[in-house]
């Protein structure tokens, strides 16, 4: 029997993680737990508070084999936050994820059978269940998922997903609805999940796009793409410890779970012995243990006494029993939005607009390519909405809903628009000639605009200005042809920061200042890249308050003249190296060990300004390197640490 008490090395939250090739689970909690509890000592007195509630309750209920007398059914609501179409997981997709959700609570799983003899006395219904959002927090129709467009291309575990302001998404009022985050998650993140008595403004989950999905559905993560993922962090979102009790023969406060040295990984074979704890041995087939998806199968009756234990009197999670998200609308009409057109039409976005409707609360678009089978769903307050992320060359459809205090209307009829093409003419550059910032042309600030960098030596430049108290600045260049950067310059011509990403990865620059200003943007392509058909799409947007840096941003320097900026340092993969030079010379960029050996040399045709040199030291041991820079002026040897 194992000890219920509350282990000061239980996290707030839990990480699953997988390697470039997903093969193994791998958990970061004691990680974040420290950095929680560094940021609100409150939240380990809030847990105990918690596990003190659990402990009475399941002490009270010791003798009966089903603690709670109805089933308790929980309002999803997806939050899809994508940065490409792969990442934009269908609604359906999200309800294979529910559906497997829902059998694997209810040991209805199809694989349920695979359970060993041994454990299937408390193997169990956790009478708990999960049904998709019909209503939104202010009384709105909805289809339980929000599809958000963003410009990260990957999150981490520091919660900017759960974010408007930093790329992602606002969370639902968590005492209604369970939040889940879909959305590309970098580091080898696989999900991470929040405990009881963390902060609502982050409460819930969030998955590796690929893993959603369920036995019937896959996702494309394998082996964890069978909805297992979902099932294994919504656990921990209900309380439940990793089953190993994250230490060797280590408590994870349940009953009928036996004690196991470590987290079990892929799917071992039966029985698998430790901690003494034959002839049985693990219950590897557990859902808090880290096998492959097809590998686990079952919860326990102990498990699932700790989950019903939120949901009573004094429980963390009881507010959701008055959830009405699950509830149609119903009631009144609403009429139906006329006028619709399709204005802003890029490559890659469009504004939506329609006629206002007497008594509309807010108004309810869905979008698709013309003919496929599953709409893109969101949401406005407004007779507009703005579109982005569309694919070029592309017809859409669209349609707008009414919802009104009392229900909603119909959906309107479609009506459609084409993208532009990135090819054959089908984009306009009409701001040349802007080679120089003498000749850069003024913009307007939060409007789409496009352009060309037609040749090798093409080159554009913009102004525009900014006044108070709009004074924070964000450019994004998206739509690449080729290894395009950006510099951000201002009134003097000075550069004040740049974006070098690599090939066509998208640039972004943020600057937050209290002061209105003149600036200038100077786009250019790296080493001569360039497209006289395709269309670069640039945004510069100002906003009152600051934009928010995502924690693993890396802000790129630019080197003074005749100077040498290696970057990151430490590193522990692409190291860069930035340097000024006059055009037309050469230059040569090498890295030897400390004993002279040269591991990797680059002779370099240079461009006026800032030329940037990529090394690849993944294969490179640990250690102290040196980066020479030779050119007709210079000569610069810098350190570099290679922390892997």
């Amino acid at each position: 029997m194992k000890k219920l008490l509350l282990s000061g090395v239980l996290g707030l939250f839990a990480i699953l993680a997988f390697a470039t090739n997903p093969t193994t689970r791998t958990c970061g909690t004691m990680d974040v737990l420290q950095q929680q509890i560094a940021n609100d000592p409150a939240m380990a007195v809030r847990m105990q508070q918690i596990e003190n509630q659990t402990s009475a309750f399941i002490a009270a209920h010791k003798n009966q084999s089903n603690t709670m007398q109805s089933i308790v059914t929980i309002p999803v609501v997806f939050h899809v936050v994508y940065a490409t179409s792969a990442q934009n997981i269908s609604d359906a997709q999200c309800q294979a994820q529910l559906n497997q959700l829902n059998l694997d609570y209810a040991r209805l799983n199809a694989d349920a059978s695979s359970t060993p003899s041994a454990f299937t006395g408390v193997a169990a219904n956790t009478q708990v269940q999960f049904c998709m959002a019909v209503r939104t927090p202010t009384g709105a129709s909805t289809t339980g998922v929000v599809h958000k467009s963003t410009s990260t291309s990957s999150f981490s575990s520091n919660d900017n997903v759960k974010h408007s302001s930093s790329g992602g998404d606002d969370a639902w009022d968590a005492t209604k609805y369970l939040n889940i985050w879909s959305c590309n998650l970098g580091g080898g993140l696989l999900g991470y999940a929040q405990f009881p008595g963390g902060a609502a403004s982050t409460d819930g989950v969030v998955f590796l796009y690929s893993s959603i999905g369920s036995v019937a559905q896959p996702g494309t993560a394998s082996p964890y793409n069978l909805g297992r993922t979902a099932t294994h962090e919504v656990g921990h979102w209900l309380n439940l410890r990793h089953i190993n009790g994250d230490g060797n023969c280590a408590s994870d406060l349940v009953n009928d779970t036996p004690t196991q040295s470590a987290l079990n990984f892929g799917c071992p074979a039966y029985p698998h012995v430790t901690c003494s704890n034959g002839p049985n041995g693990d219950m590897f087939m557990n859902y808090m243990d880290y096998t492959d998806d097809g590998c686990m199968n079952t919860f326990t009756a102990g498990q699932a006494a700790r989950m019903q234990a939120l949901f009573t009197t004094g429980g963390a999670r009881v507010g959701l029993l008055t959830s009405q998200g699950c509830v149609p609308v119903t009631g009144g009409t609403c009429n139906v939005p006329s006028g619709l057109s399709t204005t802003g039409i890029t490559t890659t976005t469009a504004t939506l607009n329609w006629g206002a409707v007497s008594g509309a609360v807010s108004y309810n678009v869905q979008y698709r390519v013309v003919g496929a089978g599953s709409w893109t769903s969101t949401t406005s307050t407004t007779t507009s909405k703005s579109l982005s992320g569309l694919v070029s060359a592309t017809n859409y459809e669209w349609q707008v809903q009414t919802v009104c205090s009392a229900g909603s209307s119909a959906f309107s009829g479609s009506s459609t628009f084409t993208t532009s093409s990135t090819g054959g003419g089908g984009c306009s550059d009409t701001y040349e000639p802007n080679e120089s910032r003498s000749a850069a042309k003024t913009v307007s600030t939060n409007t789409h605009i496009t352009g060309l960098i037609s040749t090798t030596t093409d080159k554009d430049y913009f102004k525009f200005i900014t006044t108070s108290p709009n004074t924070n600045v964000k450019i994004d260049l998206t739509n690449l042809a080729g290894d395009y950067d950006v510099n951000l310059l201002n009134s003097s011509g000075s550069t004040l920061a740049t974006s070098q990403n690599g090939g066509t990865t998208a640039e972004q620059i943020k600057r937050n200042t209290t002061s209105a200003a003149t600036y200038y943007v100077y786009i250019y392509g790296y080493q001569g890249a360039n497209s006289s058909t395709i269309c670069y799409d640039l945004l510069i947007s100002t906003s009152s308050t600051s934009w928010r840096e995502s924690a693993d941003a890396i802000n790129e320097p630019v080197a003074a003249e005749n100077n040498m900026v290696v970057y990151p340092n430490p590193a522990d993969g692409i190291v860069n190296v930035s340097f000024n030079g006059v055009s037309n010379s050469t230059a040569t960029v090498r890295i030897t060990d400390m004993v002279g050996k040269i591991i990797a040399s680059r002779n370099v045709t240079v461009s006026e300004g800032n030329n940037k040199v990529s090394f690849d030291m993944t294969q490179y041991s640990k250690g102290i390197y040196l980066v020479e820079l030779s050119n007709e002026s210079n000569h610069s040897v810098q350190r570099l640490m290679l922390d892997k």
